[in-house]
């Protein structure tokens, strides 16, 4: 991961697929739903000039927008056929519908049709900047870290704007260095100028925060976002995670109500299960664990396979079968960090200790400070009766974060009591 480290920003007068895409320097009055009314425009101008080919790539690419925005996968066969339209309009040359089915793949994880979708659209307009970011996802979730550095390189040349920062904070993140993604998260706080790309950098400052063992802090940075767009959906999720590890049980179990309600992406609904799960509210819990299952099962009927979501929730949950085979169906679309420990974590659950070290040890390769990598890693090494491995992986995810898992924490704590108290 050394060749990570190396971007450089070029001064000059953009995650998995939640990078901020706007550039606008200035946005429309708001509404209820914005995304919801360019669409309406779109469809609406489309009615007049239904042969304008790049009206429908852009149509496409707002309808996997929608889809992340409302947790709805019926948008992804509507964004199918507008893209689809776009190319029978205009079938050669067509770099704005390349580049949406990328988008669309990624949105659906199929990384590796993303990547060759990207790439094509990359040939035919190697100038675009968020291309490249679409590239850099691609790269990022197949494993290839060195070639995402690349592309966020070359993003950085053509655009530094905050889209291409955000993707380098991540090149930082996955390394193991907080405090350089920070500061490049920071740079795209700076650039930043629509609402949603305002809230978008707070909620990921909010979260190196959370990650980092600051509850604190996250708050701040969520409360800071809310104020700039109290639309975005994502920060309330980070404003309940933060109000539970602070014990602000009451405000957390409201926020996470409201987020159920509101935003049920299914990391989502399993954190608020999991956290109603330990403070006692089982009933509750229960209903989201219910709720995920059904969102999983409309997420596949809509061309979407969830990989590390159920992977984690099976194995944690009393189903070791399912968690491995949707660890293994996993790894074959998203070959990413993130899904190595999941798989670890599966064979784990099914008494395969040997091998899922193996796949821990390959999680923990990139340098990335993961409380929760180090919690899996440490209690596969203690089943194998590495007592001493066991020990100084447990101490450092709570070290790294004390409150990374309202179920795990307590299970941590308890074994590194039993492995004679932290290192």
């Amino acid at each position: 991961m050394a060749a990570v480290l190396a971007l450089v920003v070029v001064v000059a007068v953009n995650r998995e697929d939640t990078a901020p895409v706007s550039g606008a320097a200035a946005d429309p009055p708001p509404t209820a739903d914005p995304l919801g009314a360019d669409i309406a425009g779109i469809q609406a101008q489309l009615k007049i000039t239904p042969n304008n080919a790049d009206g429908w790539a852009t149509l496409g690419l707002d309808y996997v927008q929608e889809a992340k925005n409302t947790v709805n996968p019926m948008y992804y066969p509507k964004a199918e056929g507008a893209l689809a339209r776009s190319l029978q309009i205009m079938p050669t040359g067509n770099a704005a519908a390349l580049a949406g089915q990328a988008a669309l793949r990624a949105a659906q994880h199929r990384f590796a049709d993303s990547l060759t979708l990207a790439q094509q659209a990359q040939a035919l307009d190697p100038q675009n900047s968020m291309i490249y970011g679409t590239l850099a996802d691609a790269y990022t979730q197949l494993g290839r870290y060195d070639d995402a550095r690349g592309a966020v390189q070359q993003m950085l040349n053509l655009h530094p704007g905050t889209p291409a920062y955000t993707r380098a904070e991540y090149v930082y993140e996955l390394a193991g260095q907080p405090d350089q993604a920070r500061v490049l998260m920071n740079q795209a706080l700076d650039e930043a100028t629509a609402p949603a790309d305002i809230a978008f950098c707070r909620y990921y400052l909010a979260e190196l925060a959370f990650t980092g063992g600051d509850p604190a802090e996250a708050l701040r940075q969520v409360q800071l976002g809310t104020q700039a767009d109290p639309r975005y959906p994502d920060l309330l999720e980070g404003q309940a995670k933060a109000e539970a590890a602070l014990g602000q049980e009451a405000a957390a179990v409201a926020d996470y109500a409201q987020l159920l309600a509101s935003t049920p992406q299914p990391q989502f609904v399993i954190e608020a299960g999991e956290y109603l799960e330990s403070i006692g509210h089982m009933t509750e819990a229960q209903q989201a664990y219910a709720l995920f299952d059904a969102e999983n099962s409309l997420f596949t009927s809509n061309g979407v396979q969830l990989d590390t979501d159920p992977t984690l929730f099976y194995a944690d949950h009393g189903d070791p079968a399912k968690a491995l085979s949707f660890g293994e169906a996993g790894l074959r679309i998203r070959p990413f960090v993130e899904m190595d420990d999941a798989y670890g974590w599966a064979l784990h659950a099914n008494g395969r200790d040997a091998e899922a070290l193996t796949w821990a040890n390959k999680a923990a390769a990139t340098g990335m400070r993961n409380a929760l990598f180090a919690f899996h890693k440490g209690m596969i090494e203690n089943s194998l009766g590495q007592k001493d491995a066991a020990r100084t992986d447990l101490s450092a995810a709570l070290a790294i974060n004390p409150h990374f898992d309202p179920l795990q924490v307590p299970v941590a704590r308890a074994t590194l009591t039993q492995l004679g108290g932290p290192r």
